[in-house]
């Protein structure tokens, strides 16, 4: 944690779905984080209302269990409304997660911002690309599989029968004929570019952020949707082993780099100084002892099940506009 420059605001947090580096075997499609501006008052306030009638450990109130219990669908909807304006939910499609890598990490330059708002100018070549899958057929789910082998960070030095699976995988899609803008996504993809990546990857080169870790563009996006370029933002988390110190520093100097205000704005009134990152810091708790991060888990929870008992309608205006998933799926 740094010392906190002007304004600033806390936030509980917690995912739902999270499988580690599984992303294409999970029973769980996609990762949610959810983030809540609540006092803890509140937070034992909105639980204690929840549980009214229902029998629930004392000690941690879960999606699985409230959405089974009756009156869930009334329930759910009092719930989503209370916390209308006091929370956000980042969705994170896995299967288009690593098309976003593909994009970023081997057809640019990677980098902890990577995933994030502040490289939407990559998101198309990535829309484009996931959007060709379903006319790739059986091809699609090996070129997926080819990458995940390809850039898994605990093999020592690139395998070349590796890289060569993964280029046969990215011909068979160009054979398949995606479309003007996939196939250019395909045919940028350079052995030259992907050799040296795997290379500084191999080096254990940390500029480059973990290429299967779905949750720190997560958290950076929550960081950014509640800074705003005005507030320094204070991270309570559960316990999560990807969010380590050293990723932590790092996405924090990304942010402050890339994710703060502009030179121009920054002398605006309200906005944050040039050069200090949105993320003021951040502390992991245990779930059980921080009503906050209960409620942050169990919203995580619905908004990863999206049950047909609630109207989606009333999780939209909590959702992040920003979300890592195609927009018209």
């Amino acid at each position: 944690m740094d010392a906190v420059v002007g304004a600033v605001v806390e936030i509980a947090c917690d995912e739902s779905g999270f499988s580690g580096t599984n992303l294409l075997h999970s029973t769980t499609p996609v990762i949610t984080h959810a983030s809540v501006d609540l006092g803890a008052g509140e937070a034992i306030g909105l639980i204690t209302a929840l549980r009214s009638g229902f029998r629930f450990s004392p000690h941690e109130f879960k999606s699985g269990q409230f959405l089974r219990g009756p009156g869930a669908g009334e329930a759910l909807e009092w719930f989503l409304a209370a916390l209308t304006g006091r929370a956000h939910v980042h969705l994170v499609d896995k299967e288009f997660f690593l098309v976003t890598r593909i994009v970023d990490l081997l057809l640019t330059e990677p980098s902890y911002a990577a995933g994030t708002r502040l490289t939407q100018d990559h998101r198309p070549a990535a829309l484009a690309l996931y959007r060709a899958r379903r006319s790739a057929g059986s091809d699609w789910g090996v070129f997926l599989a080819a990458f995940v082998d390809l850039v898994r960070i605990k093999r020592r030095r690139p395998g070349r029968r590796t890289v060569e699976r993964f280029f046969q995988a990215r011909d068979a899609l160009v054979r398949n004929g995606l479309g003007t803008q996939a196939d250019a996504v395909l045919n940028g993809l350079s052995s030259t570019h992907v050799w040296a990546v795997l290379t500084r990857l191999d080096n254990d080169d940390r500029s480059i952020p973990p290429p299967l870790e779905p949750m720190l563009p997560a958290l950076a996006e929550t960081v950014l949707s509640w800074s705003g370029g005005q507030r320094q933002v204070l991270v309570i988390h559960d316990e999560q082993s990807a969010l380590t110190a050293d990723r932590l520093t790092r996405l924090q100097q990304v942010l402050a780099n890339d994710g703060g205000p502009s030179a121009a704005d920054a002398d605006k009134a309200g906005a944050l100084p040039a050069g200090v990152s949105p993320l003021a810091g951040l502390v992991m708790v245990d779930s059980r002892d921080d009503p906050r991060v209960q409620v942050a888990d169990l919203l995580a929870g619905v908004a990863r099940r999206l049950p047909a008992i609630i109207n989606p309608a009333l999780l939209q205006p909590l959702l992040s506009p920003t979300s890592l998933h195609d927009p018209e799926g």
